[in-house]
C-alpha cells in the first residue's frame, strides 16, 4: 500500500493479518513487521487486537519491551494453555531451588572434609574399606543433612553473613551442626 506504516509497500503484519489500511499513526506498524506475521498473529490470537492496541498505550521507550513481553506470554500460552508463562518461571525456580540445595550439601561436605582435615577430636581418619561403604551410601548421608534442617541453617547463616568456605566465622552453631552432622555420618557407617 502506498501509505503503509512500515515504510514500504506492504501493510505491517497487524494490519495484513486485520485487513485493514496501514498508515502512518499505525501504532503496530514498528514492533510487528511485515516480514514477521506469526509474531502479531500469535500476540493477536491469545490477546486480541484490541487489548494489544490498549496495551501498548505506552510511553514510545516502553513499547518495544511491551511487545517483546507480549511476544513471549503469547507464546508460553500457546505451547502450555493452563499455566503459560507461569509454568516456565515455576519450572526454573524450581531448578533454582535444586542447584541452592546441592550447593548446600557441596559446602557442608566441604566443611566437613576441613574439619576432618585440620584433626578435629570429633573427626578420626577413615580406614578405606570405610571410605568405600561411605561413598557407596552418600544419599544416606544426603538425606541425613535434609533431614536434620542443616541445609537451612547454612542457608540462613550465609544470607546474612556470606562466611568464606575457609573459616565457620562467627556461626558457631552452624559450626556445632556440621559437628553433629559429621558424628552421625560416621556413626551411619561405624
Amino acid at each position: 500500500m502506498a501509505g503503509s506504516g512500515s515504510g514500504g509497500s506492504s501493510p505491517c503484519a497487524s494490519c495484513k493479518l486485520l485487513r485493514r489500511r496501514c498508515t502512518q499513526e499505525c501504532v503496530f506498524a514498528p514492533y510487528f513487521p511485515p516480514e514477521d506475521p506469526h509474531k502479531f498473529a500469535i500476540v493477536h490470537k491469545v490477546f486480541g487486537a484490541s487489548n494489544v492496541s490498549k496495551m501498548l498505550q505506552l510511553p514510545a521507550p516502553q513499547r518495544a519491551d511491551a511487545v517483546s513481553s507480549l511476544v513471549y506470554e503469547a507464546n508460553a500460552r500457546v505451547r502450555d494453555p493452563v499455566y503459560g508463562c507461569v509454568g516456565a518461571i515455576s519450572y526454573l525456580q524450581q531448578q533454582v531451588s535444586q542447584l541452592q540445595m546441592q550447593l548446600a550439601l557441596a559446602q557442608t561436605e566441604i566443611l566437613c572434609i576441613q574439619m576432618q582435615s585440620d584433626g578435629h577430636p570429633t573427626a578420626s581418619p577413615a580406614p578405606a574399606s570405610l571410605q568405600r561403604q561411605q561413598q557407596m551410601d552418600g544419599e544416606a548421608y544426603r538425606s541425613l543433612i535434609t533431614q536434620n534442617g542443616l541445609i537451612n541453617t547454612l542457608n540462613s547463616t550465609a544470607a546474612h553473613q556470606q562466611p568464606s568456605l575457609g573459616s565457620l566465622g562467627s556461626a558457631g552453631s552452624t559450626a556445632m551442626m556440621l559437628q553433629e552432622a559429621c558424628l552421625k555420618k560416621e556413626s551411619l557407617w561405624a
